[in-house]
């Protein structure tokens, strides 16, 4: 277990996204660190070799990113993930799930978990930064389409357990209803912005309260929470 001190400048102070690696074969974690400590603005700030190291990382180092394994010793990755996403001291922490094992399950497992993404590690590099930036910014790594393709077939599972119940519906304004349908069917925000007449900026906002409401912490989350709760 390695880790930088955690009272360096964090991206969300202006500084580089700050990333943990947690993988059990030190090898990867290694190739890992090199080309995204490349990057200009990304860092490593810690290193995990299982699931309960990253989880006490994440909370010292205060990393915006996790790189995670799901298969690890102990506590593997994705009860790793669930505690980290979960934990309310941490803010705004997002999880990249990292496997060789690319099958359906782990990738229903990993968005039941919290996970924010998931990528094979045959990854090219350059796609793998790119999807860090994009989890840490807020999106779901996955595409709207795929992700929606993905969940349907996850909810028509007979042995699935709910995340989200139809009573925290309740406090959504009847706007937000419809633009988390609308999310939902795999548009991002400047397509509803275009099919509901309004601005970018408003759907943005409506879709940030959406998640407030419902519990969900990314847009990965508010398509779980659609289609469980009736609204898509």
């Amino acid at each position: 277990m390695s880790f930088r001190d955690g009272d360096e400048e964090s991206a969300g102070d202006g500084g580089p996204i700050r990333v943990l690696l947690a993988d059990d074969q030190p090898l990867i974690r290694s190739g890992f660190r090199v080309f995204v400590d490349a990057a200009a603005d990304i860092t490593v700030v810690g290193e995990a070799s299982n699931g309960r190291e990253a989880v006490a990382l994440a909370r010292s180092t205060r990393a915006d990113v996790v790189l995670m394994d799901i298969r690890m010793p102990g506590l593997d990755g994705l009860a790793a993930t669930r505690m980290i996403t979960t934990d309310p001291r941490p803010a705004h922490q997002r999880v990249l799930i990292l496997t060789t094992f690319e099958i359906d399950d782990y990738v229903f497992q990993a968005l039941r978990a919290g996970a924010s993404g998931f990528l094979g590690k045959s990854t090219e590099p350059a796609e793998l930064l790119a999807a860090i930036r994009t989890i840490h910014r807020g999106d779901a790594l996955l595409s709207p389409a795929a992700l929606r393709g993905l969940i349907a077939r996850f909810l028509a599972r007979p042995d699935r357990a709910h995340t989200f119940d139809r009573e925290r519906l309740v406090g959504l304004t009847e706007r937000e209803r419809e633009v988390v349908a609308l999310v939902a069917t795999g548009r991002s925000n400047d397509e509803i912005a275009a099919h509901l007449v309004v601005s970018p900026h408003t759907v943005k906002t409506h879709v940030n309260r959406a998640m407030m409401k419902l519990g969900a912490h990314d847009r990965a989350q508010l398509v779980v929470a659609a289609y469980e709760t009736g609204l898509a």
